[in-house]
């Protein structure tokens, strides 16, 4: 009977045990998700209900429009729902709204001026509503309030339960800006006093400005860099994501005769509004490489029908347009700013005007998770991952990287050159290489420095595979171009490998080399050196120079 007990007794604890494993397990999984936000801005209740549950459980915070600066600088909060926060509570979802004086300078300084009697109602607020916590977007003022704004989030900090959520909607600084309505941000201060700055990396181009992307990618970049510079903690640094894009009519920029507010410069639309505009006026498109960003071009005639930026306006009127957005190849290049910079994740503007299928994989890509065929290529998952994060290598579309599929001369060179960052001036290019192809400038640099001598006559066949044994030529060439490589290495070195013997003269002092290096492994005892290289040990060799 003691033994019974004692077995039943044992297995209750095996499976006690397994039971907390696994909740130890979700939960460190869950703790390594990337935080993510998105604003709630058009509309009500319950379309803010069916965005929000639109996007799959991605969202931990929600931030609805619920708190009004008036133009006096007092508060409206008459929009405050109490349904609607139950509804994101039972769905796991924390809200925190964003207090905005919607670019009104007069009503924001005014604000300040008030910020003990407004911090107290908002702390009031909080606690009335059960919110949890709050988000503050105070825009368009300039340097001299920079003080006041800081002093009004350490007052709202304070009568905050620290529990709960303080968070500052800052502009993006990607030039190191003290004036203006960037100078109104003391990054360094605001982030002592709140749980993270969302910066707003977007608007580069906007309502009045010439025509360009909303964000781009050297924008983004070196916004979040200005961010490091400040001694921003990463984990106190997301990442604004633009869910619009902007529209131009051209003509309006030279059109002396309207008035301002008749122009369409750089008015805001939504992505799901651009994806029927483009249909409609058989829209050119065409995919910016050194912005990744997409830019339309399109004219509407008198015949077209009649398309509406928004519901209460006009219909856009004839003339030739230039729109610039985001696409899911455009959002996937932001988003591995977070793997890159380890930062705590993403806010965007706003939600409801992004596509819906845009919620498939932004999880996986805000996690890391870029590919969904690398299952039976674990051992190079780390390398792709790592190596899509940093820019240096993309899928064959957003969401696989064909890691099976061989890689041409073209590719592993353009690799090359975003690896090792190579430059040179050059003025000549091999005749096969036409100035339109994507991998025109890394070929001419690399033909430049000498690292690309080609197959004869002035040709490199850039769309022919690369051998494993040309591959290890050409990458021991830039390790030694770029003084990253040193070993003393002799074919000895490569005795034990079992096809050693099938390396071509001319490829043996590389191979040898990078076997020395332990850069080059081989499998089951082999080389492969006659092979063609795939997509997956492409990605290996370049993640392990990349970390030398």
């Amino acid at each position: 009977m003691k033994k019974k007990l004692l077995g039943k007794r044992i297995k209750f604890s095996v499976i006690i045990l397994f039971v907390l494993i696994v909740l130890i397990t979700y939960q460190v999984r869950v703790d390594s998700q990337k935080f993510n936000m998105s604003y709630l801005s058009f509309g009500n209740s319950d379309t803010y209900l069916k965005y929000v549950d639109q996007t799959e459980g991605s969202l931990q915070v929600v931030s609805p429009s619920y708190i009004d600066i008036n133009s006096d600088g007092t508060l409206n909060m008459e929009k405050l729902d109490s349904n609607f926060i139950k509804e994101m509570h039972k769905r796991n979802i924390k809200v925190v709204p964003f207090v905005s004086n919607h670019w009104n300078r007069m009503a924001g300084e005014i604000a300040l001026e008030k910020r003990e009697e407004l911090s107290t109602q908002i702390a009031n607020a909080v606690e009335e509503y059960g919110l949890d916590g709050v988000n503050v977007d105070i825009e368009g003022l300039t340097q001299d309030s920079r003080n006041d704004l800081t002093d009004f989030i350490r007052l709202v900090r304070e009568k905050i339960p620290s529990k709960k959520e303080v968070s500052v909607a800052v502009a993006a600084n990607p030039y190191g800006w003290t004036s203006g309505w960037q100078g109104m941000y003391d990054y360094t201060e605001l982030s002592k006093l709140s749980n993270y700055l969302m910066i707003m990396t977007y608007d580069e181009s906007w309502n009045g400005s010439n025509p360009g992307p909303v964000a781009s990618i050297s924008f983004v970049d070196k916004s979040i860099q200005y961010a490091l510079d400040q001694e921003i903690p990463s984990d106190k640094i997301v990442l604004g994501i633009p869910f619009y894009g902007r529209i131009w009519n051209l003509e309006d920029t030279m059109d002396e005769t309207k008035l301002e507010h008749q122009k369409i410069l750089g008015k805001g639309v939504s992505l799901k509004k651009v994806d029927s505009i483009l249909s409609t006026y058989n829209a050119k498109i065409e995919y910016v490489e050194d912005k990744e960003s997409v830019k339309a071009t399109f004219q509407i005639k008198q015949e077209d029908p009649q398309i509406k930026l928004y519901s209460w306006g006009e219909a856009l009127p004839i003339g030739k347009y230039e729109l610039w957005f985001e696409n899911e190849k455009s959002i996937k290049k932001k988003l591995q700013f977070v793997q890159k910079y380890n930062i705590k994740g993403t806010g965007s503007w706003s939600l409801g005007q992004e596509r819906p299928n845009l919620w498939e994989y932004y999880t996986l890509w805000l996690n890391g998770e870029y590919f969904v065929d690398l299952d039976n290529h674990k051992w190079a998952k780390e390398a792709i991952e790592v190596m899509t994060s940093k820019g240096i290598i993309s899928g064959t579309s957003e969401t696989t990287y064909s890691p099976e599929l061989n890689i041409n001369r073209a590719d592993f060179m353009l690799l090359l050159a975003r690896t090792f960052e190579l430059e040179a001036e050059f003025e000549t290019n091999f005749d096969d290489v036409k100035p339109t192809d994507y991998y025109y400038e890394a070929l001419g640099i690399a033909k430049e420095l000498g690292l690309a001598s080609g197959v004869g006559s002035n040709k490199y066949n850039p769309k022919e595979n690369i051998s494993r044994q040309d591959m290890m030529v050409l990458l021991e060439r830039a390790l030694k171009l770029t003084n990253k490589i040193s070993v003393k290495a002799t074919p000895l070195d490569i005795n034990n490998y079992k096809d050693s013997e099938a390396v071509s003269n001319y490829a043996e002092e590389s191979v040898v080399t990078l076997v020395k290096a332990g850069i080059i492994q081989g499998n089951n005892n082999m080389l492969y050196p006659l092979d063609n290289t795939t997509r997956a040990e492409a990605a290996v060799v370049i993640y392990k120079v990349f970390n030398k």
